[in-house]
């Protein structure tokens, strides 16, 4: 273990029994030690893989490369990276086999998704988690991805990276956030764009709603609300207790968003947490011909009793200007301010 990961264990250890005000609750010890990758540095070789849909048409793939070089990397492509079966980037194998030679590979530093889509639930039992942790580096994504980067971190203890995709828009405030956690080794303060001149008498973008004020220490665990889900009752399934639970998800009736949610508290998960980070719940509309409840409403339902903060509108999900989460790692959140504040840097300096 690295210096710097013996840091944030014990960082963990001594935040266990921690109150740090109104709705504040302890944060549990992860049953694995927490390993963090070294950080990613310019000149650095990534790995380019594509864990769940093919990408059909190869300017994505030259842009999402070009992307990585320009933000300093060199780029190894996946074996099968330009592979497709159906809708997915090769078969089941060909995908994992992917992910697991990036890993082992030591001439890679770090390694990328091209894209998600659906299919990660495929694969997640067929990743060499011994090798992972053997070869720990930097992993990212999100959507799909959520599914591999839970299921790492559970194994592991690998702190993974809920961020851009590589053919996400690589935008400013997204290159930022990344830059400052993955790159600069910072310990972060992660919050939504300032405006700082709004058009109209306030800002009506990126705005954040306190459903319960507080602040709250933890483990940050989460993604997209629909594939975490699918996780339920597996050996991949997150330690929940005294984490910071995050969620987005996109293009779900507010029904299924209501039914998805009854899962994770069916299995659990929202029995001990100490706080919640609601991102951007995108096209999650009601459905022709019915009668639903707003977002509003079901998230106060599921989320409103749990006597911990909660806030929503974080900078996270299908958006252009996407923060880099770091899945794993102890947090601060403040509900109020409507911030996450990294507690120690989540890479390694070597």
């Amino acid at each position: 273990m690295t210096a710097a990961s013996r840091r944030l264990f014990l960082q963990i250890a001594s935040a266990s029994g921690a109150s740090l005000g109104t709705g504040a609750v302890a944060a549990a010890t992860p049953a694995r030690p927490v390993l963090t990758p070294r950080r990613l540095r310019p000149g650095d070789t990534v790995g380019l893989v594509s864990p769940a849909n093919a990408t059909y048409e190869q300017e994505p793939i030259t842009i999402a490369i070009e992307s990585l070089q320009a933000l300093g990397f060199q780029v190894k492509e996946g074996r099968h990276l330009r592979a497709r079966r159906g809708q997915f980037a090769g078969t089941d194998a060909q995908r994992a086999e992917d992910i697991n030679a990036m890993f082992a590979d030591d001439s890679v530093a770090g390694i990328f998704a091209l894209t998600g889509g659906s299919g990660c639930t495929r694969i997640v039992d067929q990743l060499d988690y011994a090798s992972i942790r053997r070869h720990p580096k930097f992993f990212g994504g999100f959507s799909d991805i959520t599914c591999l980067l839970n299921a790492i971190q559970q194994q592991t203890g690998l702190v993974t990276f809920h961020g851009p995709v590589a053919s996400s828009e690589w935008n400013p405030y997204s290159v930022a956030n990344f830059r400052a956690l993955v790159m600069d080794g910072q310990a972060a303060l992660l919050r939504n764009p300032v405006d700082s001149a709004p058009a109209g008498l306030v800002p009506t973008e990126h705005r954040i709603a306190t459903l319960r004020p507080g602040k709250a220490t933890g483990r940050l665990v989460g993604g997209n609300l629909t594939v975490l889900a699918a996780l339920a009752g597996s050996r991949y399934w997150p330690d929940f207790r005294g984490a910071i639970l995050f969620l987005e998800d996109i293009n779900e009736f507010i029904y299924r968003v209501d039914r998805t949610l009854s899962t994770l508290r069916l299995a659990g998960a929202l029995d001990a947490l100490a706080g919640v980070v609601l991102g951007q719940f995108t096209n999650c509309e009601p459905g022709d011909g019915y009668g639903t409840l707003t977002l509003d409403e079901v998230f106060e339902d599921y989320f409103g009793g749990l006597g911990v903060p909660v806030y929503r509108g974080a900078q996270f999900g299908h958006v252009r200007l996407k923060l880099t989460l770091p899945v794993g790692a102890m947090v601060e959140m403040d509900a109020q301010a409507g911030t996450l504040r990294c507690l120690a840097p989540v890479v390694a300096s070597t």
